[in-house]
């Protein structure tokens, strides 16, 4: 389960280190692709693979479902770590998450979100600031 933000950096090789408590869930690989909000998704494999499986049984007929299965799995990119923890970030993934040095790991729950130090920040501000509207419309899904 990965929970908490985590403050780290892409090095000059364009790679991050994995927090060391979330290195055992990615040790047999992850993926990493383009995620909503313009910040980046990254898989333990497993959960890509059944999430993967999902995203090609949708209906191809669909032009929703086409660009998200194509936002998602286009820009998918397989990952191992190496023995500091770290992993190398593709060059085009960086750019669709606006990556600046510094970096934010979110953790939620099955995934981990990368962000922009700073537009994670300016995120997490706007969402805080519309907490109790946002908790009200989770009632509605069965939050």
């Amino acid at each position: 389960m990965f929970l908490g933000e985590y403050q780290h950096s892409v090095d000059e090789k364009g790679r991050i280190a994995i927090p060391v408590k979330f290195r055992a869930a990615l040790q047999k690989g992850a993926v990493i692709t383009r995620g909503i909000d313009h910040c980046l998704f990254v898989y333990p494999i497993k959960e890509w693979e059944a999430l993967a499986a999902k995203l090609a049984a949708l209906p191809v007929s669909q032009a929703n479902t086409r660009a998200f299965a194509r936002l998602m799995l286009a820009g998918a990119m397989e990952v191992t770590p190496d023995r500091q923890g770290r992993v190398i970030l593709p060059d085009y993934l960086r750019r669709y998450g606006k990556l600046s040095r510094n970096v934010v790991l979110a953790g939620l729950y099955n995934r981990l979100e990368l962000w922009d130090a700073t537009t994670w920040e300016n995120y997490r501000k706007g969402t805080e600031k519309n907490g109790a509207a946002i908790a009200e419309a989770m009632h509605d899904l069965g939050v």
